[in-house]
């Protein structure tokens, strides 16, 4: 049995959360509700909240990435009907009394308390991708200074031009460049136009083990 905290990557999608807390020293486990065959590590398929619920105690620390769909101006132009499960996930989050985490994209910051906004950029990478972070359960974090955008973003689907950054969503040019940039060479497009880079919940996972894992241990 692993003597690394154990921690559920719910909605976990191809996995960039998932690598980003390996890398910060956490047995992660992963569950969505379609089959994902390029996840990196332990996969159960089945429903997020009903996971939480019957499950979610018996993880260290958790993470939810509850889908963007419904909070994306794009859909909601569209027309297109999605749940909204960020309360719910925090409902459930909240009764299982393990530290966590709720990721989502900028256009949900209404739905969630206090957000902390994270950006490629402060990583190294040559894109921004904020997303922001709910946190709960006693676990809180600082992020990284955001830095100012100085670089020029590309606009969708045309490659990037030299001197700017990427616009890695919808059918996006250049697949490889983007899995080097966010680090996720296992990734096809779809994982990667909707995922979280590694290196923010590495970020993460390592200031929760110097705060509510370290104070438990």
């Amino acid at each position: 049995m692993s003597a690394l905290p154990r921690l559920l990557d719910l909605y976990c999608c191809q996995g960039g959360a998932a690598m980003g807390y390996h890398l910060a020293g956490f047995d992660v486990t992963g569950v969505d509700t379609s089959p994902q065959p390029r996840y990196p590590f332990r996969f159960i398929q089945a429903d997020a909240l009903a996971f939480i619920r019957e499950h979610g105690a018996e993880f260290d620390f958790i993470h939810a990435s509850p889908p963007c769909q419904y909070y994306t101006q794009c859909q909601r132009i569209q027309g297109r009907e999605h749940p909204a499960l960020i309360a719910p996930t925090r409902e459930a989050l909240e009764a299982t009394g393990r530290p966590w985490v709720i990721e989502n994209v900028e256009d949900a910051a209404d739905e969630l308390r206090g957000p902390v906004t994270l950006c490629a950029a402060v990583f190294g990478m040559r894109t921004y991708r904020h997303r922001l972070f709910e946190t709960g359960g006693g676990f809180a974090f600082t992020p990284p200074r955001h830095l100012p955008h100085v670089a020029p973003l590309t606009k969708m689907g045309r490659p990037r031009a030299a001197g700017s950054f990427a616009h890695y969503v919808g059918n996006f040019s250049g697949v490889q460049e983007a899995r080097d940039d966010m680090r996720v060479p296992w990734m096809n497009r779809d994982g990667i136009r909707e995922c979280i880079p590694p290196a923010y919940t590495e970020w993460i996972g390592a200031r929760a083990h110097t705060s509510v894992l370290g104070a438990a241990a």
